[in-house]
């Protein structure tokens, strides 16, 4: 028996986001491509679109350097205690930055807050599609992923929700109401391949499209989706000393992002050839194998139980009025 509809309010506002990490090229050219095409609209008086779509370049600095950030990571400054820090000359630029974001797209966890916050990611690891959510019962979220689902058949699409019970979100996407990641890979930073833009630029049309078919009315069924819930990370073996690594990813388990690990599966192998094993508890699923950025953060892989989560059919709640500002024109690419 199906769930009972449940009603929520229309969302009148949108942000795309790109180059969070400089170096994850393809949110940074498709929200390039957007303001393009929103500048065609324009100009041909064209542009009559009752969602109001932010397209958005959150580290000018970094996509201009092509790195992942200028002095720390813009993805992990975005907690109410960095938000509401205070500023100096000496204050690094992401800080700034996400002080600058929060005035745009929040304030964070106010009814001033965008609807829905879209953050384009890039990863070296065999993911796919995947949506990040911090929610596994946000249900905006996870009807757009069952939409993405559906129209993207050629690719896995997957839901991973991090878990974080006694940590605040610290991300981009934690600004809006409903917020979650599109994480779309392997490509190497620094790198563009055609087809992973091309699954981010559908990705992105696809989650407007059901944006536009919610705000119209539209009932979307429910069901059973799998969501993989982050439990841990595992480090490189590292030297004593130098804590230098001293293994690379078994070569049975690179490139099987979500793959199941049990308990005494070859997990690393060290330099000098030898096999390390998983030594876990239970059989867990990986992803986020091999990340590049990730070595700085020492995490080889992620780990994640499955589940499947039960989704109740969703309607805009018709005659509510929304505390946001429906009439925000769409915001152009910022210069730093």
């Amino acid at each position: 028996m199906e769930r009972e509809r449940v009603y929520l309010p229309v969302l009148s506002r949108v942000a795309v986001c790109g180059g969070t990490h400089g170096n994850e090229l393809s949110g940074v050219h498709v929200v390039r491509e957007r303001l393009k095409e929103k500048q065609q609209r324009v100009d041909d008086e064209e542009d009559e679109d009752v969602v109001s779509v932010s397209n958005i370049l959150t580290n000018p600095r970094a996509v201009q350097q092509c790195r992942r950030y200028t002095e720390t990571d813009l993805n992990r400054c975005f907690t109410r205690a960095t938000l509401s820090s205070a500023v100096s000359d000496r204050t690094p630029y992401e800080i700034s930055r996400s002080q600058e974001l929060n005035i745009l797209l929040g304030p964070k966890g106010s009814p001033q807050a965008v609807d829905l916050v879209c953050d384009l990611h890039n990863t070296t690891a065999n993911m796919g599609v995947c949506v990040i959510a911090y929610s596994d019962t946000d249900w905006i979220c996870l009807h757009i992923f069952k939409y993405l689902q559906h129209h993207m058949s050629d690719v896995p699409v997957r839901y991973i929700h991090f878990d974080l019970p006694c940590r605040e979100a610290y991300s981009l996407d934690s600004l809006g109401k409903h917020g979650f990641a599109l994480e779309i890979g392997p490509q190497p930073h620094g790198v563009v391949r055609s087809n992973v833009y091309t699954y981010m630029k559908t990705g992105v049309e696809l989650m407007l499209d059901w944006v536009r078919l919610f705000n119209s009315g539209t009932v979307f069924a429910g069901g059973l989706v799998e969501v993989y819930t982050m439990v841990s990370a595992i480090d490189y073996p590292r030297e004593r000393h130098t804590h230098n690594i001293m293994a690379a990813i078994h070569p049975e388990l690179q490139d099987k992002d979500f793959c199941l690990l049990r308990p005494n599966d070859p997990l690393f192998e060290t330099f000098s050839g030898a096999t390390l094993r998983y030594q876990g508890p239970e059989p867990m699923y990986a992803f986020f194998i091999n990340e590049c950025a990730y070595y700085e953060k020492g995490i080889a892989l992620s780990l994640a139980r499955r589940r499947s989560v039960e989704v109740p059919p969703v309607q805009m709640k018709s005659g509510l009025e929304h505390p946001g500002d429906p009439g925000t024109s769409e915001e152009e690419e910022e210069e730093d």
